[in-house]
């Protein structure tokens, strides 16, 4: 015997169903036809984000096989393609209250990764992050250093920072800058050379002259290629600038010596840094502090400097330590300063 009442439930089960489905597939209709009516006239139709938002939520209540027969601003596939980056954003954002940070700090361990190891690839990078309690996937990761602007492996370059600090127990950087020198004739401009070993940012002045001639610049050569207490007896590399002084007979006798000069980029002096930081450094802390007034003060300033520079100097590219020696900590001392050039330069220490 038929159950009446049972079919009846079941029918008005199917039949609410379907008004239900009715009702979604005409929201989602109505949603799309408002976006289509504020685009009207602007040619191509840009959704923002919340227009996104609004159109996927409708379209996962529809259904893919609905949404076949009545969608025309996007396909199906891409309607719920943006619905699932809406539950992802939820997880990854809303979640848990610590959730962004650890994405965001997901995002820079990456970044970092990536700068810092040319050579890895995806995989080699979701290792590195699960050795620190990350579980990220690699298209995931793709994506980051896609976003970041950061190639694949085969087309990301060593950065010009990392080759240095692998060779830097060879290389050095040399450079000039000039100084304004009252002299009994009137002022007049002095060009300073120096050269700065990369390892230990120890800096030597190879000399200073009104004219920086060939004449000149055969001294410097001497200077930096003796035998014995030559400044480059021990490294093999030279970063210069273009300027003219370091000229094609000049780096030809160089290269006699066994010293390859390498020349930077027109106007990139990062590429010779930390000489770029020390002539910043001379000529904020000391030389345009002062007036020197005529060769010899000049040049006691300027090795005053280095003297200061050496062993009173904290850098920060050294893990803020002197280069020369170490500070004398002792506690129970009265401090003392220690100045130079008339408290130009101080150094601060405890008295014995």
């Amino acid at each position: 015997m038929i159950d009446f009442s049972a079919l009846q439930l079941l029918l008005m089960g199917l039949t609410g169903w379907l008004e239900r489905r009715e009702r979604e597939a005409i929201a989602y209709l109505i949603e799309e036809n408002r976006l289509l009516r504020r685009q009207l006239g602007r040619g191509r139709l840009r959704l923002t984000d919340d227009d996104r938002r609004r159109l996927a939520a409708r379209a996962h209540r529809v259904g893919r096989a609905a949404l076949r027969e009545i969608a025309t601003i996007a396909t199906p596939d891409t309607l719920l393609r943006w619905q699932r980056q809406l539950i992802a954003r939820k997880w990854t954002y809303a979640s848990k209250p610590g959730r962004r940070g650890v994405w965001l700090e997901i995002r820079r361990l990456v970044v970092r990764m990536a700068e810092e190891n040319p050579t890895w690839g995806y995989t080699r990078i979701q290792g590195a992050l699960k050795n620190l309690g990350h579980r990220v996937g690699r298209s995931t990761i793709a994506r980051i250093l896609k976003a970041a602007g950061l190639p694949p492996v085969p087309q990301r370059p060593t950065s010009w920072q990392t080759f240095l600090k692998a060779h830097w127990s060879v290389i050095a950087g040399a450079d000039f800058f000039t100084t304004e020198v009252w002299t009994w004739q009137g002022l007049a401009t002095y060009y300073t050379v120096f050269v700065l070993d990369l390892a230990s940012r120890r800096v030597e002045i190879l000399g200073s002259t009104q004219h920086p001639d060939a004449l000149f610049m055969q001294q410097i050569i001497r200077t930096l290629t003796m035998a014995e207490t030559g400044v480059m007896r021990t490294t093999h590399v030279l970063i210069c600038d273009r300027d003219r002084k370091w000229s094609h007979d000049v780096r030809r006798r160089l290269r006699d010596a066994d010293i390859r000069v390498v020349l930077i980029p027109e106007r990139a002096p990062n590429a010779n840094a930390y000489a770029e930081r020390f002539v910043r450094s001379i000529k904020e802390e000391c030389l345009d502090r002062i007036v020197p007034i005529g060769e010899r003060h000049f040049r006691r300033a300027v090795g005053e400097f280095v003297e200061h520079y050496h062993r009173e100097r904290n850098h920060q590219g050294l893990a803020n330590e002197l280069i020369a020696g170490t500070a004398v900590i002792d506690k129970g001392g009265r401090v003392r300063r220690r100045p130079r050039l008339g408290g130009l330069l101080n150094f601060y220490e405890r008295a014995a």
